[in-house]
């Protein structure tokens, strides 16, 4: 039995949780979703390989806090996607937990309600619902692993995951990726630094073994055979890095590591200091790297919702508007859709010029 002088000291409750076997049971993807799944993973695969010359573009929300606007997105992506597809292979940016160094909303899954009451299994079902309501649709999804079980409950409806700056160095979430059965991005530190990028590739390709849960909620040592598909997502630091000079740095740094040379660039984040508006300047100078024939920049990453900007989570929920991010500040879907338009044209010579050369 627990000694309540030694266990449990500052835990206020423990609330049982279902299994990931019972919530996959309750909210089973569909044929079609599982089927999009795997042609999202399969692709993003070919593309990394370099096998199919697109280039891979992770666009949505910096978080997902309201499903309704983030289908009417979905559905917008899903239509423009289906324009572009020759050149920019599309993956729609679903994140439902946001990373904290304080305090703060920490997302779909944590606290689906906005309102502090953190309705974790709640948010694990809604999570659920709308992954295979965009796969339904025709959309791969990418999404950001936090909480090392998360993964055993949605990670079969996942095409793409990133490990973030602040996790990036973390042992526990190195040894995840080695076992995640999606390519996985491992953004450069905060402070722009190439090592726990790199570090992570290296240790994510290896094998692990390490403490987690069944899908039956029971404790397990799980062996992992590595991931093949980890790679670099450049997102700054304390200056930007997409520039062509950080980018043949990343090069020297992946070569010298005996390490793929995949790498996808972030437009938002320290890349864009956070500014919206900066995020189109930075895709039009990553696609003079590609034009000037760069090869080794596999994909792009943009902040886009229906709305431009961002908005604080108000005491009255009702003053929420619904396509406007509530974390990070976005760009809008006319500044998306033009954005991506330019992309494809772009692309369409450069894509022919390595077809007939053979590269």
């Amino acid at each position: 039995m627990a000694n309540p002088l030694l266990d449990n000291v500052n835990i206020n409750s423990i609330i049982p949780l279902a299994t990931p076997a019972s919530l996959r049971e309750q909210i089973p993807s569909s044929p079609v979703a599982t089927a999009q799944v795997q042609e999202g993973r399969q692709t993003i695969q070919r593309i990394l390989d370099g096998d199919d010359p697109r280039i891979l573009a992770i666009v949505g929300p910096c978080s997902i806090h309201n499903l309704d606007a983030a289908t009417e997105y979905a559905k917008r992506l899903r239509a423009l996607a289906d324009e572009i597809r020759d050149t920019v292979y599309v993956v729609m940016r679903v994140y439902f937990e946001k990373p904290r160094t304080v305090l703060g909303w920490k997302g779909l899954i944590n606290d689906p309600y906005l309102n502090d009451t953190f309705r974790i299994e709640d948010g694990l079902r809604l999570a659920r619902r709308f992954l295979i309501t965009i796969a339904e649709l025709g959309l791969p999804a990418a999404t950001e692993i936090l909480d090392t079980l998360t993964p055993q409950y949605i990670g079969d409806l996942i095409s793409w995951t990133a490990i973030g700056a602040r996790t990036a160095e973390a042992q526990t979430h190195r040894e995840i990726a080695s076992g995640l059965s999606t390519p996985v991005g491992f953004k450069n530190g905060t402070d722009g630094s190439f090592d726990a990028c790199v570090n992570g590739i290296a240790s994510a390709l290896g094998q692990h073994h390490f403490l987690g849960v069944t899908d039956d909620g029971l404790p397990a040592i799980f062996a992992t055979a590595g991931n093949p598909y980890a790679h670099v997502v450049l997102r700054g630091g304390r200056d930007p890095n997409f520039d062509a000079e950080h980018v043949a740095e990343c090069e020297r740094r992946l070569k010298a590591a005996h390490l793929p040379q995949n790498i996808v660039i972030d437009c938002s984040h320290a890349n864009s200091h956070k500014k919206p508006e900066e995020q189109g300047v930075v895709l039009q100078n990553i696609l003079e790297q590609i034009e000037h024939g760069n090869t080794s920049i596999r994909g792009i990453m943009l902040e886009s919702f229906l709305d431009w900007g961002n908005q604080k989570i108000p005491k009255d929920l009702r003053e929420l508007k619904p396509g406007l991010s509530v974390t990070d500040a976005c760009i809008d879907w006319a500044t998306t859709d033009t954005l991506l338009r330019e992309m494809h044209a772009r692309l369409i010579p450069v894509l022919k010029d390595r077809k007939s050369s053979g590269t």
